[in-house]
């Protein structure tokens, strides 16, 4: 046999080929991380909830999803308050509570409304929560008379991660979304044996939008699972109505009430009259004179727009003139910066009670960031992490995001799969929570709005709930003198929790 001066390269090449195969294969395998040991935090608690002395246990847990293989993608974290010593947990409700974003955990209600434990900010809106420590109280008000509760936190909040083979864009979108926190709650009841409980979801801001995607969803995938009631905090089920931008006629509409209450808070418009009585006056403007001039436009004659800036001064005690200039149309992040402009302060977003003292105060929008946000979130932040840590035993090997802004630059708010025909449109989950209501002839909603709410306004639940195919006759409406988050305000954090706890009792 003849051999070729170039086998031995030949078969270094080849060994070479085969060595680096290996190697990427021994890499590849190295990138998958093996999947942890979910870990689990028991705690016994007390508490007197209702006039009655509850005994609790917290579990503080991830749970695992998995994809059909049975292999976890991902690991949902959840705080559950049980109940102990339960003789039929048949009748005992569970409430499933979330926040909103897309990107938040629930650390906003469960440390500012209806967790056992809760931090106190300045009620009156007019003082910064300063630096830690922060004052914590035990929520004696709160309802673990009436319900277990469990504290969810959506994939990549919180403790919750993708895990595995498992990719960020099965979870971060708005039908992604509601079908794994459905996938969740499935599962928890199955593990508790809690199918025969009574079942309630409390959401808050996007987390409403999640509520009725998850009660619609919750109907199918061969296990139906009837929801007993919504308990909807600054309700955003279409977002036509709270997304103020150019040439969205509707968003003019449902903002201008809640400017009207927040200009009369600040003593600006309004005086001599209730908040009610002129926030009542206001939608009867929007309703028969407001609405039509703006589909007029520049039908409007020059007699007309003037009276017309008149009446939106009166209501937003905003300056005739400008208000001309803005074309009778007023965007709420010049809302923000022109009421107080003769003080130098800029108002809230998320409530427009709150003040902040911009460096720039001739910036069209504030530069800041929102003073309603900066002016708590410390404040919750911290709380939640001494509270896990010195109260609930938690202790793990990664921070906990109470807010992640990776989700909402990938969020996908697409409602069909990819490759199909899609027109893009405003978000809205309000027909599905029509459709749902008419097939489960037994749920109710209860809805929650600040009249200083700037990003989600009262006005736009009113014009969102008496569209969509919803059944009016099982909806509450209730309001409350503070903005998006009004537990911060002490007499509505009463106020909420009393109105929560008639709702569960009615229902």
């Amino acid at each position: 046999m003849k051999i070729s001066l170039y086998t031995p390269l030949a078969l270094i090449c080849l060994f070479s080929v085969l060595g680096l195969t290996q190697g990427f294969a021994q890499e590849e395998k190295k990138e998958e991380k093996p999947i942890p040991e979910a870990q689990s935090f028991v705690t016994q608690h007390q508490i007197v909830n209702g006039g009655i002395s509850i005994s609790y246990k917290a579990t503080a847990k991830e749970h695992y999803l998995k994809d059909k293989d049975g292999n976890p993608t991902a690991s949902i974290w959840a705080v559950a308050y049980t109940k102990t010593a339960v003789t039929d947990p048949t009748t005992r409700p569970v409430t499933f509570v979330f926040n909103g974003g897309p990107g938040s955990a629930s650390v906003w209600l469960h440390m500012g409304l209806l967790g056992p434990q809760l931090v106190q900010v300045p009620s009156d809106a007019n003082a910064d929560d300063g630096a830690a420590p922060y004052p914590m109280i035990t929520n004696k008000d709160g309802i673990l008379d009436l319900t277990d509760l469990v504290f969810i936190d959506p994939v990549g909040t919180g403790y919750s991660r993708v895990l595995g083979k498992g990719k960020v864009e099965e979870f971060w979108g708005l039908t992604e979304d509601a079908n794994s926190i459905a996938k969740f709650m499935r599962q928890w009841i199955t593990e508790n044996n809690r199918w025969f409980s009574p079942k309630y979801i409390a959401g808050e801001s996007f987390g409403t939008t999640r509520a009725a995607a998850v009660a619609n969803v919750l109907e199918g995938d061969g296990q139906d699972m009837a929801l007993n009631g919504l308990i909807l905090i600054s309700q955003a089920l279409d977002y036509a109505g709270s997304t103020s931008i150019h040439d969205n006629i509707t968003s003019y509409l449902t903002y201008l009430p809640s400017m009207a209450a927040t200009a009369w808070y600040h003593k600006k418009a309004g005086q001599g009259k209730t908040l009610e009585a002129f926030v009542q006056e206001s939608r009867d403007f929007t309703y028969s004179i407001y609405a039509p001039a703006l589909y007029k436009g520049n039908l409007l004659n020059k007699e007309e727009k003037v009276q017309l800036a008149k009446t939106l001064s009166h209501f937003t005690g905003l300056d005739e003139a400008y208000i001309l200039r803005s074309n009778l149309r007023v965007l709420i992040p010049r809302f923000q910066k022109k009421l107080l402009e003769d003080k130098g302060l800029a108002i809230g977003r998320l409530d427009g009670r709150f003040m902040g003292d911009e460096g720039d105060d001739v910036s069209e929008a504030p530069h800041l960031g929102d003073p309603a946000s900066y002016q708590i979130s410390a404040a919750y932040t911290s709380a939640l992490n001494h509270y896990y840590a010195n109260t609930l035993k938690i202790h793990m090997d990664r921070p906990y995001l109470t807010s992640n802004d990776a989700i909402g630059e990938k969020w996908r708010w697409r409602t069909v799969p990819e490759g199909k025909y899609w027109e893009p449109m405003p978000v809205n989950t309000a027909r599905l929570l029509g459709d749902t209501m008419r097939r489960n002839t037994e749920m109710k909603v209860l809805v929650a709005s600040g009249y200083y709410d700037l990003i989600c306004p009262f006005f736009d639940a009113e014009y969102t709930f008496n569209r969509n195919g919803i059944v009016t006759e099982r909806v509450h409406f209730t309001y409350f003198e503070a903005g998006h988050m009004m537990y911060t305000h002490h007499p509505d954090l009463l106020q909420l929790t009393s109105e929560i706890r008639e709702f569960l009792i009615r229902h």
